[in-house]
């Protein structure tokens, strides 16, 4: 595992767009063979997908060849209502940048068979060549996609019911409303991730602190599904200082010199 030690949310953000940016230019994709994209919403990407926007607006990166496949989506709630994954990006990357509709890949939280809509979409991952690049983020209880605590480390797209911690973390985007918060949702797995030729993730600030100490420090778990991307031959956590407050001296000081190439 590779870990980037940025010194606040602005910095680690730009390094994580450039790094995307740079791995979609240096595969040169055609329509015959397209980059393949994951990606994960919530406020840890946000900054990732300004970045990306500024770029592809400055002629700096095209997605008009890059096909998306996102980690997850409510059930039943419409894909409409401005708090849906499908409303969070078209409003915060798709309709700022030049990719095409067909290419977006977004789970369907209201089909009327949701375990064939899960089978389907690993399908369409597997039809489109597996994953190339899937993004991510940790969530303060160390959750991947939504991959909650006890969640197997070899999961494949399906249904999960949504801890209490969750349904309170997401509260603050339905007027913190917990009644107004969906107790469900589709979620790739966590095997779904590991088959992805890369992964990286983005955490930031002290609130994730303990969730990155046991996905980069702690032992392999179920209780901390990121944990599992330790098991990942090319994955990278992108982090900043703030997110580092329970890191080890020892770890802290190893990840540092290894990127100044002391090590």
């Amino acid at each position: 595992m590779r870990v980037i030690i940025e010194p606040d949310y602005e910095a680690l953000s730009k390094w994580a767009a450039n790094y995307v940016a740079n791995r979609i230019i240096q595969a040169n994709p055609t329509p015959e063979k397209p980059f393949v994209l994951g990606c994960p919403t919530g406020s840890s990407p946000l900054g990732l997908y300004r970045n990306l926007i500024d770029m592809c607006s400055a002629g700096k990166i095209s997605f008009q060849n890059v096909i998306t496949f996102n980690m997850d989506e409510y059930v039943k709630l419409p894909e409409d209502h401005p708090e849906s994954y499908h409303s969070f990006m078209c409003n915060n990357f798709f309709n700022h940048i030049d990719i095409k509709p067909e290419n977006v890949h977004i789970l369907n939280g209201n089909a009327p068979d949701l375990i064939a809509e899960c089978n389907q979409y690993e399908e369409a991952i597997a039809k489109a060549g597996g994953v190339d690049l899937f993004m991510g983020g940790i969530g303060p209880d160390g959750h991947l996609a939504f991959n909650e605590p006890g969640s197997s480390l070899s999961s494949r797209t399906r249904i999960k019911t949504l801890t209490t911690d969750t349904i309170h973390a997401n509260s603050r985007f339905f007027d913190n409303d917990l009644s107004l918060v969906p107790k469900q949702a589709l979620t790739v797995g966590i095997g779904t991730v590991m088959d992805a030729k890369e992964v990286l993730l983005v955490c930031s600030g002290h609130n994730k602190a303990r969730a990155l100490k046991h996905c980069i420090d702690g032992d392999i778990s179920h209780k901390w599904t990121s944990s599992m991307l330790q098991m990942h031959p090319h994955a990278i956590v992108v982090c900043d200082e703030a997110a580092c407050d329970e890191l080890t001296v020892g770890t802290y000081k190893y990840y540092l010199d290894k990127e100044r190439g002391n090590l």
